[in-house]
């Protein structure tokens, strides 16, 4: 999930409100502070439950001594930091370092106040802010019961990064998989790689940084990686099926020899020399194949649909599966097929 702004028209439309308010009504509540969930983790929600956050920013106190590791930190909302600082006195803890899974102010709009309560404490980050200490791929962490290994795993966003937990074989997943629902990504590709590797670490528990503890990881694993799975199939499927059409439909012009221009538009970058007379399809049409009704509210469109679609797309290119061209006076950009199965 995201702190960064959403766009209105959408967020806005009665569509995506009863679709909140149906998920909303499914959410299990979480208590504000939780020190039941693993005999060495303790959960704080920071307190700001929304359309994106689901019951809150989760953030986890990790070990067992006097000296403890905290993962995120929440958004800087006043009671979360009552609730922190309140446990930590009373249990006579402290904080050694702050592990931060990524950018998003959700999660880490806390530090300042642990700072002003600790100014001791290490703040980690993978591609650090200022005042900031780096995280590198597999680097350790321990304090007294925790022993936590970084995994970075970007894809939600570029610097995200997952913890593995080695006493109880689990991992905090961030806001690449989360607790209900599925997550976000700002690069398709990156994210998809990372869910595989998350799977192959082969923890049993998730402590994701939204919703519920994820009691059977792996089970959750491959839901999310056939989920995604199954959308690029989907949009390739409709992209071959186009293809056979504009083949059939191109024959009589074809006949007498003659080889028509592969675009009036311009390449893309991912290729256009195979296209011959396919027109392919829009991201526009493929919303409507695979959506139908729904594609037509051109706010659930432009600000759901066809980010989505497009970020399939752009992954399909890359791996060489796609091409596309820009089509018509407006440059519209089709896409086509380049194999014949998938």
């Amino acid at each position: 999930m995201s702190s960064t702004t959403k766009p209105k028209r959408f967020y806005s439309s009665s569509f995506w409100n009863e679709y909140l308010t149906t998920q909303r009504n499914k959410l299990p509540v979480l208590s504000d502070v939780d020190d039941g969930i693993s005999g060495c983790i303790v959960r704080f929600l920071a307190g700001n439950p929304g359309d994106m956050q689901l019951q809150g920013t989760n953030t986890y106190l990790v070990g067992t001594g006097n000296t403890r590791i905290l993962i995120d930190t929440g958004e800087g909302l006043p009671q979360w930091a009552v609730n922190v600082t309140r446990y930590l006195e009373d249990h006579d803890i402290s904080i050694s370092h702050v592990l931060l899974t990524h950018w998003h102010g959700d999660h880490t709009g806390g530090v300042a106040d642990l700072l002003v309560h600790d100014p001791t404490i290490a703040v980690h980050k993978n591609q650090p802010d200022k005042n900031q200490q780096n995280i590198t791929n597999g680097q350790i962490f321990q304090t007294q019961g925790a022993t936590i290994r970084a995994v970075l795993t970007p894809g939600h966003t570029a610097d995200h990064a997952c913890f593995l937990l080695e006493e109880e074989n689990a991992l905090f997943t961030g806001d690449n998989v989360l607790g209900h629902g599925y997550s976000v990504a700002e690069c398709l590709g990156e994210y998809m790689a990372s869910l595989r590797l998350m799977a192959s670490l082969g923890c049993a528990v998730g402590y994701p940084g939204h919703g519920e503890v994820i009691r059977d990881l792996p089970r959750k694993m491959a839901n999310y990686i056939a989920q995604r799975d199954s959308r690029e199939r989907q949009v390739y499927a409709e992209l071959v099926k186009q293809a056979s059409s504009d083949v059939l439909g191109s024959g009589s012009k074809s006949s007498g020899g003659k080889s028509s221009s592969s675009s009036s538009g311009s390449d893309c970058g991912s290729g256009d020399d195979q296209s011959g007379n396919r027109m392919g399809l829009s991201t526009s049409d493929i919303g409507l194949r695979l959506y139908g009704d729904v594609s037509k509210d051109t706010a659930a469109f432009e600000s759901a649909l066809k980010p989505l679609l497009n970020q399939v797309l752009f992954m399909l290119a890359e791996n060489g599966k796609v091409g596309s061209k820009l089509v018509g006076s407006d440059k519209t950009r089709h896409w086509f097929a380049r194999g014949a199965s998938y």
